[in-house]
C-alpha cells in the first residue's frame, strides 16, 4: 500500500470516528454480527424449543424477553432470527450492487445507444411500484428465503447504476484514464481496474443504506406471509404471530419491532457516516 493510499484510508477513518452517531451505529452493527454468529452459545434455548407449561409468559429471568403463544423463547428467535435478516440484506444488497455497479460502468463509459438502452430500461424498472411487484413474483413461487433475497437484489439496482454513471461520466476523461488509452489499454482494463475503483464510494454508501432497506422489506414480506415461512424465525414473522395477541401479551409484537427500528437506524447511521467520511469535499480532516 503506498503513502498516499495509506494517508487517504486513515483520513476516512479520522472523518467516521468523529461523527460519534456513525461510530454507535457501527457498533451497533458488529454486536449483531456477533450476536448472531454466536448465537447457539448465548442462549439455552433452540428456536423452535416448544414448552406448553410455559406459553405466554411476560419477561422474566428465565425468559428474559416473555414466551410466545407455543411457549418459545422470544429473545432466542430474535437472535436467530437476526441471522435471517443480515443474509437477507448482505445477499440481496451484493445482487443489487453487482447488477448496478457493472450497468453505471457500462453505461457511464461508453455512452450513445449503450447509455440510453441501459438508463431507458433503469427508466422502466423506476416506473414500477416495486414493493407491488415483489409481492406479485414471490405469490407466483414458493414462499423461499433465496426467492426473497434474489427479487429485492434484482429489484433495486437502479439507484446504484445511476450513481456510477454519473461517477463515471466524470472520471472517463481524467488524465490517469487518457494515459491508459494511450499505452494502449483495453477497456475492460480501464474500466475495471482505472475507473472502478474511482468510483465505489457511492457504491460503498449506496450498499450500506440499502441492507437497512432490505431488512425492511424482507420484515414486510415475512409480516404479511409471503417471506420466511414458520418455524423459521424471522423479524417479520414474529410481529405476524404477536399481533394476535397485543392486548395481552405485548412483548411479541415489542422486541421483534424494537429490533427492526434499532437495527435500521444504526445501518442508516453507518450509511451517513460512511457518505461523510467519503466525500472529498468535507471541510473536516
Amino acid at each position: 500500500m503506498s503513502l498516499t493510499t495509506s494517508y487517504f484510508y486513515r483520513v476516512i477513518v479520522r472523518r467516521f470516528r468523529a461523527n460519534r452517531f456513525a461510530v454507535y451505529g457501527a457498533g451497533i452493527v458488529a454486536a449483531l454480527f456477533i450476536i448472531s454468529f454466536l448465537a447457539p452459545y448465548l442462549t439455552p434455548y433452540a428456536p423452535d424449543d416448544l414448552d406448553a407449561y410455559h406459553v405466554l409468559l411476560p419477561p422474566s429471568t428465565a425468559h428474559w424477553l416473555g414466551t410466545d403463544e407455543l411457549g418459545r423463547d422470544v429473545l432466542t428467535r430474535i437472535i436467530y432470527g437476526a441471522r435471517i435478516s443480515l443474509k437477507v440484506g448482505f445477499v440481496s444488497v451484493g445482487i443489487a450492487a453487482l447488477i448496478g455497479t457493472v450497468a453505471g460502468l457500462f453505461a457511464g463509459y461508453y455512452g450513445g445507444w449503450i447509455d440510453q438502452v441501459l438508463m431507458r430500461f433503469v427508466d422502466i424498472m423506476l416506473c414500477f411500484p416495486t414493493f407491488f411487484l415483489m409481492l406479485a413474483v414471490i405469490a407466483m413461487l414458493e414462499p423461499s428465503i433465496w426467492y426473497i433475497m434474489i427479487i429485492i437484489g434484482l429489484t433495486g439496482w437502479m439507484g446504484v447504476a445511476r450513481l456510477v454513471r454519473a461517477e463515471v461520466l466524470s472520471l472517463r476523461e481524467r488524465d490517469f484514464v487518457l494515459a491508459a488509452r494511450a499505452i494502449g489499454a483495453s477497456d475492460l482494463r480501464i474500466i475495471f481496474v482505472h475507473i472502478l475503483p474511482n468510483a465505489l464510494s457511492p457504491v460503498i454508501v449506496t450498499a450500506t443504506l440499502g441492507v437497512a432497506g432490505a431488512i425492511l422489506t424482507e420484515s414486510a414480506l415475512s409480516f404479511l406471509g409471503i417471506g420466511v415461512q414458520p418455524p423459521v424465525p424471522s423479524w417479520g414473522n414474529m410481529l405476524t404471530a404477536g399481533k394476535d395477541y397485543l392486548e395481552f401479551a405485548w412483548w411479541l409484537s415489542l422486541f421483534p419491532g424494537l429490533a427492526i427500528l434499532v437495527t435500521v437506524i444504526a445501518y442508516n447511521l453507518v450509511g451517513e457516516g460512511l457518505r461523510d467520511a467519503l466525500d472529498p469535499r468535507t471541510s473536516r480532516t
